[in-house]
C-alpha cells in the first residue's frame, strides 16, 4: 500500500494511494498514518479491506499538500557514510560501525514543502536517501530477519545538511542537521510487502535539472537489515519512528571547487525507485 496524509500542515488527514493512481480518503478508516496505526495489525486489515472493497472517497488532488507520510514521529535516527562511494568521493575511510545521529522530529516536513536556507549558511547541501519507518518496537534485535520483520515500510527521504555548521564548528554532527525543514519525507509510505528488496533501488537527485546523484542502495556499507539491528543495540526503536540509512556520492560537499552549495531559488527534485518523487524551492530562513 501506499499511504499519505495530506492537507495544511499541522492537520493532515489520511490518504491511500490505490493502484489506479487515485488518492482516496482514509480517515474514515483510521484517525491518522502515525506510529499507532502502523503497530496495529487490525488497523491495517481494515486499510487493505477499504483499500481491495474500492469504495473509499475519492480526494481532488489538484492544489493539495501531501504532508510527511507518518505523523507524530517520535525520533529520527540517521546513518552517516553508509555508501561505498560517498565515503570515497569524501575522503573518508568506510567506517567498521554504523555513523550514528539524530534529527529532531521537528525537521521533517511534506515532500514538496519548501527548504530554508539558515542564515548565514553557505555550505547548504542535499542528500537522497532511503528512509526506513519502524513498525514494532524494536530492541536488541538478534538477526536481518527479525530486523525486516520490525519494518512498516519505506519512504523518500531529503537529509538536508549545512556543512559547515556540521564540520567546521565543533563539536557533533547536530548543528549542520538540525536546522528547519531539513527532512522533507515522503510523499507515500510505501509498505514492506511492496518493497521486495531495499538493496536493490536507485536513489537519483537533480538541482535545478541537472542530475547530481545517481545511486543505488546496493552500495550501502550498512545493508537496511544490518542498520536496524544495530541500532536496536544502543536505543529502543518505536513504530513511527524513522531511519535514514545515508546518502550515495554525488553531494556538493564531494565535488571540486567552487562546490555548488544550494541557494534560495535553487530547486531539488529527488526520487527512490517505487518510492515516489520530491520536489522543494529553496528560500533564505
Amino acid at each position: 500500500m501506499k499511504l499519505l496524509r495530506v492537507g495544511t500542515s499541522g492537520a493532515e488527514r489520511p490518504a491511500l494511494l490505490d493502484a489506479e493512481g487515485t488518492l482516496r480518503d482514509l480517515s474514515g478508516v483510521v484517525a491518522d498514518i502515525d506510529g499507532s496505526v502502523l503497530a496495529d495489525a487490525a488497523a491495517l486489515d481494515r486499510i487493505r479491506a477499504a483499500a481491495d472493497a474500492g469504495d473509499l472517497p475519492v480526494l481532488d488532488a489538484a492544489g493539495l499538500r501531501v504532508g510527511p507520510p507518518v505523523g507524530r514521529i517520535g525520533k529520527v535516527v540517521c546513518i552517516g557514510l553508509n555508501y561505498h562511494d560517498h565515503a570515497r568521493e569524501t575522503g573518508a575511510e568506510p567506517p567498521a560501525e554504523p555513523v550514528v545521529f539524530f534529527k529532531a522530529a521537528d525537521t521533517v516536513v511534506g515532500p514538496d514543502d519548501t527548504v530554508l536556507v539558515p542564515r548565514r549558511s553557505v555550505k547548504t547541501d542535499w542528500e537522497v536517501e532511503l528512509a526506513v519507518v519502524i513498525g514494532r518496537t524494536a530492541r536488541y534485535l538478534e538477526s536481518d530477519e527479525e530486523a525486516l520483520a520490525h519494518v512498516a515500510g519505506y519512504a523518500v527521504a531529503h537529509d538536508v545538511s549545512e556543512r559547515e555548521f556540521q564540520i567546521e564548528r565543533g563539536g557533533t554532527w547536530d548543528k549542520g542537521k538540525n536546522c528547519e525543514t531539513f527532512n522533507p519525507l515522503g510523499p507515500w509510505l510505501v509498505t514492506a510487502d511492496e518493497v521486495a528488496d531495499p538493496q536493490a533501488l536507485s536513489l537519483k537527485l537533480w538541482v535545478n535539472g541537472e542530475l547530481k546523484q545517481d545511486g543505488t542502495t546496493a552500495d550501502q556499507i550498512f545493508p537496511v537489515a544490518e542498520v536496524v539491528r544495530y541500532v536496536s543495540q544502543f536505543m529502543t526503536l518505536h513504530p513511527g519512528d524513522v531511519i535514514n540509512t545515508g546518502t550515495p556520492a554525488g553531494v556538493a560537499m564531494g565535488r571540486p571547487e567552487p562546490k555548488p552549495y544550494l541557494r534560495a531559488g535553487d530547486v531539488v527534485e529527488l526520487e527512490v525507485e517505487g518510492l515516489g518523487r520530491q520536489r522543494q524551492e529553496l528560500k533564505d530562513a
